[in-house]
């Protein structure tokens, strides 16, 4: 029996007040749960409840089954990956999506999901300084969208960019074979990229080559050109170059200023995988690692790691919207439509499923709620603490930062040596207080640590970097008492692993 309209209400306002509680409390639980694998499964029932139940017994299950098995993604002591969006305006635009329960998939099917689309993409465009031509607003062709991710932007691109250049071969010679051209399209990227970038090529049936990227992590234009040369000469088609500004592993950025000419040169289209530190361009004073960006093709930054936007909503712009139409249009009657202009796009034939949520009423809450200066506001703070966490680091001589600090994340390792710096973040995992991951830079292992959670705060900072330093000094402690008893049995000199040498 479904639940009538009173107690819609009672359950609805039950379960915001779990959530304010949620967050007003958060910093009482551990970043991570205790629970062993398959504990849940094993607490549920085996087949779906035959009779209705009440809505209160669902949410006491919620707190008792649910939550305890949760990572907490918003923890102030999350600093793993990377952000991901949540504001309480955005909750309300999702509930509200939600609550009408519509799927847009046509401009008929809800016109102001179409619509609202368009004027929040060019909103975003417009402050993140991208090129005019990528707007909707533009003279052009160019518009955005918002995809479900950065994931699917890579590939709804990729796809995009095969069609493209096997149309433009055809029509230059028509004696060319489809297939064949096919078969010999190649794309790459730098070996620093998300392994979205590289699942594309495989969702996408093409190699995507991971070139070798410089010292600091990032792919320059002469390696681009080489791996060009190489592969024309055996035969092979240049068709795709994903470059990342923000890098997973250190946030490097490639130089778009480098790749870009090349890319141009050869018809090979350039996708921008910029989903962290893209939304940081909001902000004037970050712009120049962007420079370049006029010789992409596409751009895609996720709004739901860094402008309080929760998940789904990556933000995808192109230079040419007939791209996407060519690669994915496909007709049938009962999808009619009114004849509508480019510049009110039919996202159907932009993206890869047919329907899609009403993504852009979150993105219009947030806006709406916080302005362009609160959301600039938010992401200069949370960059300001993590150089505050950087500090504390470089305060404490047993550390290394390496690399420099960029935008909201700071690696660091102990300069004893990987292992060390290893069973660091293997303690402090176990302990699930603070959560950070690790990345390679330069052939060394290092944690990575993010500020993610709108909550955190210089206090929240200081309890992580408490945590660090006292899992650091048991360590240390540890590996001398080791180093010790190694001394009386084998006369050995009792060592401080604590000081500074090379692995």
């Amino acid at each position: 029996m479904e639940i009538d309209s009173q107690q819609f209400r009672e359950f609805g306002k039950a379960a915001i007040d779990i959530l304010a509680d949620y967050y007003e409390y958060i910093r009482e639980r551990n970043v991570l749960p205790s629970v062993e694998p398959g504990q849940l499964i094993r607490q549920m029932s085996e087949d779906a409840p035959e009779q209705p139940g009440d809505w209160k017994d669902v949410l006491k299950d919620f707190n008792e089954l649910i939550l305890p098995g949760i990572t907490h993604w918003q923890s102030p002591q999350f600093h793993a990956y990377y952000p991901t969006g949540v504001s309480y305006a955005s909750i309300i635009g999702n509930l509200l999506s939600d609550g009408i329960g519509i799927v847009g998939f046509t401009w008929i099917a809800s016109p102001a999901c179409t619509e609202l689309e368009v004027v929040t993409m060019n909103w975003l465009g417009k402050l993140l300084g991208l090129p005019e031509e990528f707007l909707n607003c533009s003279a052009g062709p160019g518009g955005g969208i918002i995809q479900g991710s950065a994931s699917e932007a890579t590939l709804v691109g990729l796809l995009a960019a095969k069609d493209r250049m096997i149309r433009k071969l055809t029509e230059v010679d028509p004696n060319l074979d489809p297939d064949d051209v096919h078969n010999k399209l190649i794309a790459y990227t730098s070996d620093q990229c998300n392994s979205s970038v590289e699942k594309a090529g495989v969702l996408g049936s093409i190699k995507m080559r991971l070139l070798k990227s410089d010292a600091f992590g990032k792919l320059r234009g002469e390696t681009l050109k080489k791996a060009f040369d190489e592969d024309k000469a055996n035969g092979l088609i240049p068709c795709y170059v994903v470059a990342n500004l923000g890098t997973t592993g250190t946030c490097a950025f490639d130089p778009l200023y480098e790749l870009g000419p090349i890319c141009n040169e050869h018809n090979v289209w350039l996708h921008v995988d910029a989903a962290y530190a893209g939304s940081a361009f909001i902000c004037p004073e970050y712009r120049g690692f962007m420079r370049g960006v006029e010789y992409a093709d596409s751009f895609d930054t996720n709004a739901h790691k860094w402008l309080l936007v929760n998940f789904d909503c990556s933000t995808m712009w192109v230079k040419n919207g007939y791209d996407l139409i060519n690669a994915f249009d496909v007709q049938r009657i009962y999808l009619d439509d009114v004849k509508t202009r480019l510049k009110i796009p039919d996202y159907r034939h932009w993206q890869m499923p047919l329907g899609r949520r009403f993504r852009s009423l979150k993105l219009w809450t947030v806006f709406k709620t916080y302005g362009a200066e609160g959301i600039r506001s938010h992401i200069r703070n949370q960059i300001s603490l993590a150089q505050y966490f950087a500090k504390l680091v470089q305060s404490d001589d047993r550390f290394l930062i390496e690399p420099e600090p960029a935008l909201g994340l700071v690696c660091f390792r102990l300069k004893n040596g990987d292992n060390l710096t290893k069973k660091l973040l293997e303690n402090l995992t176990a302990k699930k207080e603070v959560f950070m991951v690790a990345a390679s830079y330069r052939g060394r292992y290092i944690i990575r640590w993010v500020i993610c959670s709108r909550l955190t705060t210089k206090e929240d900072i200081d309890f992580s970097w408490k945590k660090i330093k006292e899992e650091t000094d048991l360590i240390c402690l540890e590996k001398v008492h080791n180093k010790s008893k190694i001394s009386n049995i084998g006369s050995i000199e009792t060592l401080n692993v604590c000081e500074e040498k090379t692995k």
